[in-house]
């Protein structure tokens, strides 16, 4: 069975949302939401702004990009966690259990890295960003689960704008808070803030509600019990009509985005912008943009379907990279960073609300984890493999035409995404099992 159906990806409106507040459900999403992005930028952006100005190199700092690989091979230890108890708290459920057992240790890893130096040794930054990345991916993970399983059909559209807006709220508490706490407090003060953000996802775990699991009992059998965590899970997805067209479709979504984003700390330094001008546009003016991008991406996957509001957002997600080309040109100009901010993270907002609607849609509740895991993680092979060449690419070719290329990146996913609507229209998405 598809999860989600129908109605998996339709934000709910503001009258039938506004009583949802009280459901503890919901609130649950929202915490779970933010201890999933709190972890991403501390390996990612924030990272590279700890790397520019402890003088590495363009090329090396891209090459951290592949720190994340974690996010793009989670899929290989996500039957283990789909179907194995946790090896700590037990009582809690297989998902509450996995949760805090993967939560404690990451808090610790964000502090450890916190202590490190890349200025002395940037090896060891490198290893416990590594392992960050790791537990963040596992984390991901039950996460994802814990959501598809936990709410109803109904639900399930509410329960994502409810992630949507916990996860983009992380990762301006992890990016624009952690500057502003570095700017003031150090950098080991930061992670350790960052570490204790997290720890809103270890409480929500404690007063949620074990979701009940579907598609039956595991057979017996080592043989059979592998068969239906590993095998199983892909076979099914891949009985789906051009399934590999769309595996190719979600790898390469994300392409222009993540070559960009990935030089975007390196860029704002070199034209002279201070942590906290970028502290202060990627604020309040960035959060309200991208929770604005996503409401509206919500309110397009409803009245278009889930294929068609894709390209419509993928092309302003895509055209959206131009602004950097703006910005180049303007240089130090800081009601231009206004506008390159204000577009880039509303049009992430407008494609992320139908991108992960996609992804939901795909998932078979029977294999909740391990579907979604290895869908999210194609979704995050661009960034963690190709993207690491961003760095050499941006130093060859200038940021201009850099960020021109970052454009044209993103044009095969849109024909791929066209062939698909030829044959997988919305209506037929819906119905597909």
């Amino acid at each position: 069975m598809v999860a989600g159906g129908r109605r998996f990806c339709q934000f709910q409106t503001m009258a039938d949302s506004l009583p949802r507040w009280r459901d503890k459900r919901f609130l649950v999403m929202l915490a779970l939401g933010f201890a999933a992005g709190v972890p991403l930028p501390l390996s990612a952006f924030t990272l590279r702004q700890w790397l520019a100005e402890s003088n590495l190199s363009l090329a090396a700092i891209g090459f951290t990009a592949l720190i994340g690989l974690s996010y793009s091979l989670k899929f290989l230890w996500s039957p283990l966690i789909d179907h194995s108890p946790p090896p700590f708290f037990g009582a809690l459920g297989r998902r509450r259990g996995w949760l805090l057992s993967i939560q404690i240790p990451l808090i610790g890893a964000i502090i450890a890295l916190g202590q490190t130096n890349p200025a002395l040794d940037v090896s060891v930054t490198v290893a416990v960003a590594v392992l960050v990345a790791f537990l963040s991916a596992s984390q991901d993970i039950v996460i994802d689960a814990f959501r598809i399983e936990s709410l109803d059909e109904a639900d399930q559209g509410y329960g994502l704008a409810c992630y949507i807006w916990g996860y983009r709220g992380a990762l301006l508490a992890a990016t624009a808070g952690a500057l502003t706490m570095v700017e003031f407090a150090g950098w080991a003060f930061a992670f350790a803030g960052c570490a204790a953000m997290v720890g809103l996802g270890v409480i929500a775990v404690l007063f949620a509600a074990e979701p009940t699991r579907q598609g039956g009992a595991a057979p017996q059998g080592w043989a059979a019990r592998l068969r239906y965590a590993v095998i199983d899970p892909f076979a099914d997805f891949m009985r789906r009509r051009y399934w590999f067209a769309i595996l190719a479709f979600i790898a390469l979504f994300k392409l222009g985005e993540a070559l960009a984003g990935i030089m975007t700390a390196p860029f704002y330094r070199q034209l002279g912008f201070t942590r906290l001008e970028v502290a202060s546009v990627s604020s309040v003016f960035g959060l309200v943009a991208t929770l604005a991008g996503a409401l509206a991406g919500g309110w397009l996957v409803a009245k278009l379907g889930t294929g068609r509001a894709l390209i419509l957002t993928g092309i302003t997600q895509m055209l959206s990279n131009l602004m950097y080309v703006a910005l180049a040109f303007a240089g130090h100009d800081i009601r231009m960073l206004f506008a390159q901010v204000g577009v880039e993270n509303f049009t992430d907002g407008l494609a992320d609300a139908a991108f992960l609607s996609y992804l939901g849609m795909l998932t078979s509740r029977s294999f909740t984890a391990t579907q979604y895991a290895l869908l999210s993680s194609l979704a995050a092979v661009p960034l963690r493999t190709l993207g690491a060449t961003s760095g050499v690419l941006a130093e060859g070719l200038g940021w201009p035409w850099f960020f021109v290329l970052t454009t044209i990146a993103a044009l095969p996913a849109m024909a791929i995404m066209l062939w698909l609507l030829r044959r997988l229209p919305p209506t037929s998405e819906r119905t597909a099992t």
